[in-house]
């Protein structure tokens, strides 16, 4: 009987000296990562689709397989507000932001943890037992408090919508020593109001466990190929920004690539020496990004 777990390889539309280039290059990056913790925040449209996912999954298998200890968190607006609909809870947002009703909560939570986490899970385990699921709110990970947001000059109240002010890694770093990958929810506990979950972004929360864990590397898939100096001329891609210079630019950025921009300058700040942000519609973006000299998206250095 064959092995459940073998997937059949196949071949690249790359000419055997091709081949042999590319494993040669991505060498000094293999080296580089070899034993170190890499973050990636799974997000955007490659959640929403079968192909990507199962790409993801088998660009985060090769990682562990290559020796790298790779540590994933997600989001889920899109399937929140899916499930949302079915259950025919009207979404009410102030600010841009979704009011975060305790109801709303209670189906961040199912979609989450019951549902997304357990679908990258299980696509990761295709090549093994590899992965496990983590909510935010296991052993207090991700610690929060109330965000209100100001709407024309007045303050707003979002609900259960939270910011990350604390990460207890402990958890994270038990299941990399025991050799898996862990799959992170990003829900926080409050730290004002015991036993109540908040609704964090995900983004920022991978920022956060990234410092936490004193991470190589913090990457994150979005719906677009990186940062642009000029937007929408697709021409500006910029490939590398500093974080003085990403400063400068943050007031100008649209506002969908904000939280990802400001959580590549937290971790970078916090002493994660690069941070990137990569267009998560590409299958295999990740390991273009982590194993090529050109990369795949926008790299923010200190």
């Amino acid at each position: 009987m064959s092995d459940p777990t073998y997937i059949e390889p196949q071949p690249l539309d790359v000419n055997p000296s091709g081949k042999a280039a590319l494993l040669i290059e991505a060498l000094p990056w293999l080296k580089a990562f070899n034993g170190r913790t890499i973050v990636i925040k799974f997000g955007g449209n490659a959640m929403i689709d079968e192909n990507l996912v199962s790409a993801f999954a088998d660009d985060i298998a090769f990682l562990r397989f290559a020796g790298i200890h790779p540590v994933v968190v997600h989001g889920g607006g899109p399937q929140i507000s899916a499930m949302l609909d079915r259950l025919g809870i009207v979404s009410e947002f102030r600010g841009g932001y979704r009011v975060t009703t305790p109801e709303t909560m209670d189906v961040v939570r199912m979609v989450l943890t019951g549902q997304i986490s357990r679908d990258i899970v299980s696509n990761i385990n295709r090549h093994g037992a590899l992965a496990s699921g983590l909510s935010g709110e296991d052993a207090r990970l991700f610690e929060g408090r109330v965000r209100h947001a100001v709407v024309d000059g007045d303050e707003v109240d979002l609900g259960l919508v939270g910011d990350v002010v604390g990460v207890n890694p402990e958890g994270v770093m038990a299941e990399l020593a025991a050799g898996r990958i862990p799959v992170v929810s990003s829900i926080a506990l409050d730290v004002d109001v015991q036993g109540r979950s908040l609704n964090v972004n995900a983004d920022a929360a991978a920022a956060a466990l990234a410092v936490a864990l004193g991470a190589a590397k913090l990457v994150i898939l979005t719906n677009v190929a990186g940062l642009y100096r000029d937007w929408p001329d697709r021409d500006s891609l910029i490939s590398e920004v500093g974080v003085e210079e990403l400063r400068q630019l943050m007031p100008s950025l649209d506002t969908g690539m904000i939280p990802k921009m400001t959580a590549c300058l937290d971790a970078v700040a916090g002493g994660v020496p690069k941070a990137a942000v990569i267009d998560g519609r590409d299958e295999h973006s990740l390991l273009f990004e982590l194993f090529t000299n050109g990369g795949s998206g926008t790299e923010v250095t200190a």
